[in-house]
């Protein structure tokens, strides 16, 4: 070989490893350059190390039932210690069989995926180990789609999570963030809905059925595709044989067990417009507390006790069937009433609509507005302004509006427990008198009107509680224009927290300006509670999903009247429920506890009320068509079409409590005094007498007269002989 030979051969080894270099140098960068643009959009350090999974908010009621859950994926995190081992086993058998062993990749499974993939020149060939699929579902950047990117994002981060997380705490976020079908992410949720049942609880064959669902939840749903479940399940029951988690004899027993499942009908919400309130006011309370409502697994403690809402229920939807009964009589009787409702421009006919009434054919849905009897129950308690119970309407699925927190209505009589309170509170005593004669009254724009008490009755000097018991229209406008000013009643009304529009004008005292359910009853409760405005509330408490209390809510209280004050008026409304208006729900529906209540009906009876109160609850009841219109019928009365739902639902709600009778707390102020019953003065000797009740120091001062003439005009006309 020449020297030019050798020194060629020489430069050639120089060259190869300068280009060894080259290529190292360029490969490297390049693989740095591709690793950084893979890398730009994969999940933080910080992410990584705070996996923060989307979970169901649970809304309970006060004793501990579930109400709702509100949620984005339906999902409820649980730690390790509650998944079934089975299940981990079932998994880590049907999707990973080398998940102890590797470190994030499986080499022998990628390169065998690569080489099926060249060969067949597709990308169906999956390799993915169970903590790559667990990047995939936590990671919304690293994407669904099967591209050559999308695993080598899914790669660096099931690296970067295998180094952060133990294989147990891989495994257990993996089972909690599988999609399961049906709505169901995770196992817990998913046994809830397929077996009605904790996962602490599901069977060996139980969990192969679940983990079998993860790979492709439609195929394998077992409300779907039983069969196709069956077979996915044995062959996850035979993989757990094949690795040793299952002997031959469990595997021969699990694999002939059959698939049940619960196909359950809907479940109906309890209390739906309750849990709508609740969700509405927690959206607003989200922003302050800095939350989300539908991904962070809060639990809501609200007040309702679901016992005092099932007697609500029942009580309302036994008797708005009746009063939906007595106007379709009458609408069937009375073509021209349903021509009036429908108006002459409407296309249906007035045969069409009696279909509707009858239930032959489907109510058209803006008929709903004048030919469907609605209504409204709320009930509180009066020391801590706590909603036990309510409902918004007949049917939430058909109508959201919350008659109980958003109508507004004319309440009648009910409003007149307010003016007698005005009237107390500005010092006039109970037995005060005032004609029960005719009177002109004025409304709003000036008009002038004639009211009438609902009996017709006229009479004479009447008393505060005569006027309650027998709810005299005339002697309650009469207090309004000789003892106090429509003005101190407003001004009184808005101390008791109603906030609608009422206008001072003299027919303030029949109840002619709206109300809103529950206001109007939130207001009863201030007789109830010693004079004490306390807020009605709904939450009681926030807790984040490891049970640490965010926010908890106690409500604003306001001094309205003196106890003094609050006692007369229960004590007035004691007696219209013993004599009065609301005596049926004593005689007729059985409740006897000592109570206070008043009925309300307005013009036409087009609105009809109860509100009424125990010392442990206060509850109010409205009745009528959403179209202030349309007439409940010339006798519906609130003590026919509303104190019925109060009286059976006070009673049953009572019982389920086991509340037993109590009578109201009376001040030491209110004092006992023997009067003559016809002149309210002190009795002389032949005064026929009374015992009435005072807030010491408004007693009567005067003796009567009257009954001492007669004595004097005995002593003149006697004879002796």
């Amino acid at each position: 070989m020449g020297r030019a030979d050798r020194h060629k051969k020489i430069l050639s080894w120089k060259a190869a490893i300068l280009y060894t270099l080259v290529i190292y140098v360029v490969g490297s960068f390049a693989a740095l350059g591709l690793l950084s643009y893979f890398s730009r959009d994969l999940p933080s350090i910080e992410q990584l190390q705070n996996i923060d999974p989307e979970l169901v908010t649970r809304v309970f009621s006060a004793d501990g039932e579930v109400l709702h859950e509100l949620y984005t994926q339906h999902r409820i995190y649980i730690t390790v210690d509650k998944i079934p081992q089975a299940m981990v086993d079932a998994v880590i058998a049907i999707e990973d069989s080398r998940f102890e062993k590797h470190w994030g990749l499986s080499l022998r499974d990628f390169s065998r995926a690569i080489v099926l993939d060249i060969l067949t020149l597709s990308k169906k060939q999956g390799a993915s180990t169970l903590t790559q699929q667990l990047a995939r579902i936590l990671y919304d950047s690293i994407g669904f789609d099967k591209t050559i990117s999308r695993k080598i994002k899914e790669l660096l981060t099931a690296l970067q999570i295998e180094k952060m997380y133990s294989k147990t705490e891989i495994a257990e976020m993996y089972i909690n963030h599988s999609w399961m079908g049906h709505g169901a992410y995770g196992i817990q949720a998913a046994s809830k809905r397929y077996f009605d049942k904790s996962s602490e609880d599901l069977s060996v064959d139980e969990c192969a059925l679940l983990a079998g669902i993860i790979q492709n939840s439609r195929r394998y749903s077992p409300l779907d595709n039983p069969v196709s479940a069956f077979q996915r399940r044995n062959l996850v029951l035979y993989r757990m044989m094949e690795q040793d988690y299952l002997t031959r004899e469990e595997y021969a027993l699990y694999r002939n067990a059959p698939i049940q499942v619960q196909r359950p009908d809907p479940v109906p919400t309890i209390a739906p417009y309750f849990v709508e309130q609740v969700r509405r006011w927690l959206q607003r309370e989200d922003e302050k507390l800095g939350i989300d409502i539908y991904r962070d697994g809060l639990s809501i403690y609200t007040t309702l006790d679901t016992k005092i809402q099932e007697a609500a229920d029942s009580s309302f939807q036994r008797h708005l069937k009746i009063q939906q009964d007595i106007l379709n009589t009458r609408l069937l009787s009375d073509p021209k009433y349903i021509e009036a409702i429908i108006g002459k421009d409407s296309t249906l006919t007035v045969e069409q609509v009696q279909a509707m009434v009858r239930g032959e054919i489907p109510m058209e849905p803006s008929l709903r507005y004048s030919l469907i009897v609605q209504g409204a129950l709320i009930a509180l308690e009066p020391s801590t302004g706590r909603i036990l119970a309510m409902i918004g309407g007949r049917n939430y699925d058909e109508s959201e509006f919350n008659r109980a927190t958003q109508a507004k209505r004319q309440p009648g009589s009910v409003f007149k427990p307010i003016v007698y309170a005005t009237a107390i509170d500005n010092g006039f005593p109970i037995t005060t008198q005032l004609l029960n004669q005719p009177i002109v009254v004025y409304l709003e724009g000036g008009e002038i009107w004639r009211p009438h008490n609902f009996d017709y009755s006229t009479g004479g000097p009447t008393t505060f509680r005569e006027g309650v018991r027998r709810s005299l229209n005339l002697v309650s406008a009469r207090i309004v224009q000789e003892l106090i000013s429509p003005k101190s009643v407003v001004e009184t009304a808005r101390r008791m927290h109603l906030t609608t529009y009422i206008p001072a004008v003299d027919a303030i005292a029949l109840g002619t300006a709206a109300v809103i359910p529950q206001e109007i009853t939130s207001a009863y409760s201030i007789f109830a509670n010693h004079g004490i405005w306390v807020e009605p509330i709904a939450v009681t408490r926030i807790e984040d999903r490891y049970g640490n209390t965010i926010a908890s809510y106690t409500p604003r209280q306001e001094y309205v009247f003196s106890e003094d004050v609050a006692y007369l008026v229960t004590n007035l409304l004691e007696t219209n429920m013993k004599a009065g208006t609301g005596g049926s729900a004593s005689w007729k529906y059985g409740f006897n506890h000592t109570s206070g209540g008043k009925t309300g009906t307005t013009n036409d009876a087009s609105d009809a009320w109860f509100v009424g109160y125990t010392p442990y609850i206060v509850a109010g009841v409205y009745v009528g068509v959403d179209n202030p219109a349309v007439s409940l019928g010339p006798k519906e009365t609130g003590a026919k079409a509303a104190l019925p739902i109060w009286a059976r639902f006070m009673r049953d709600a009572h019982k389920a409590k086991d509340w037993k009778n109590k009578s109201f707390d009376r001040p030491a102020n209110i004092i006992n005094v023997e009067i003559c019953k016809e002149t309210k003065l002190l009795p002389s000797e032949y005064c026929p007498i009374e015992t009435e009740i005072f807030i010491k120091g408004t007693e009567p001062t005067e003796r009567c007269k009257i009954h001492a003439d007669i004595d004097q005009n005995r002593e003149i006309d006697r004879v002796n002989f």
